[in-house]
């Protein structure tokens, strides 16, 4: 069963609901539906263990050339990929049941969107094109879109902001991956844009990403969907994070620096959305 459980890539999960469980928050301004965010909860928790599953049947073959996904249950053989595509399809028509018949048509439609550009875009192109990475965010910024929408009703400016906010965030979070892995990244022949563009160009994306993800997350405080508290949190944690990037321009052990990058980025995220929803009550 072990086996099954890191099939569905956990941690990514536990992200995921975090942040869904946060922009549901900021939707309803702290009033909670609890047939409806139950409901909503659970269906993206089965949705977004079928995408990791069959992102993990893709990426198989990748898996067993890279140091940290070669223990993947799928690269091992320790599951059959009869069954990992079987138990990935029960998981999809799980969530459907769940989201189509407790939630409504724009969370259902916005949770199936996520899982099409994960799996049938993203994890199909992500060994051919740089172009996998802004389209994979896309799908990673769906997860609080979804609790916003399912909160609140509508899809609304507040849900475009918070899309664009994540959209910045997942940008340099993944080049700061890239760069922590990068020997992995070249073993398994994947195109990423510091093997195919460069490092310092890399950096110099991250740092421009940054900015703006600062700029939309001050937009959210700006059109009063969050308050002071928000802001001053963005503006802490994102400001550290930009001077943490410039830094890195002239960085000597870009690895180093990478680890750096994302355990930031980490922890300037979960605080964003650890306040986010006290700040809009």
């Amino acid at each position: 069963m072990i086996d099954y459980y890191l099939l569905i890539k956990p941690g990514i999960i536990f992200g995921n609901l975090f942040t869904l469980v946060a922009g549901y928050l900021l939707g309803s301004h702290g009033v909670v539906n609890v047939w409806l965010f139950t409901a909503t909860f659970f269906g993206l928790m089965a949705i977004i263990a079928s995408a990791c599953v069959f992102n993990n049947y893709i990426d198989r073959f990748a898996d067993q050339k890279m140091e940290r996904t070669k223990t993947r249950p799928l690269a091992l053989g320790k599951i059959s990929n009869t069954n990992a595509l079987l138990f990935g399809g029960v998981l999809l028509l799980l969530s459907n049941g769940i989201l189509i018949a407790w939630t409504n048509f724009s969370v259902a439609l916005l949770a199936n969107l996520g899982f099409f550009i994960y799996v049938g875009i993203y994890s199909l192109i992500k060994g051919k094109s740089v172009l996998a990475t802004p389209i994979g965010s896309i799908a990673g910024a769906l997860p609080p879109v979804i609790g916003y929408v399912a909160g609140s009703g509508s899809i609304d400016l507040g849900a475009w902001i918070l899309f664009a906010m994540m959209v910045c965030w997942q940008m340099p979070h993944f080049f700061a991956i890239t760069l922590l892995h990068l020997d992995d990244y070249a073993k398994a022949d994947i195109a990423v844009l510091p093997l195919v563009k460069g490092i310092h160009r890399t950096k110099i994306h991250m740092i421009l990403y940054i900015v703006a993800f600062l700029a939309t997350a001050a937009a959210l405080t700006f059109f009063s969907y969050t308050g002071w508290v928000f802001l001053l949190t963005a503006l802490i944690m994102g400001g550290a994070w930009l001077v943490l990037s410039i830094k890195g321009i002239n960085s000597q052990n870009d690895r180093k620096w990478g680890r750096e990058m994302f355990v930031f980025s980490l922890v300037t995220i979960f605080a964003l959305f650890a306040v986010m929803p006290f700040d809009a009550i």
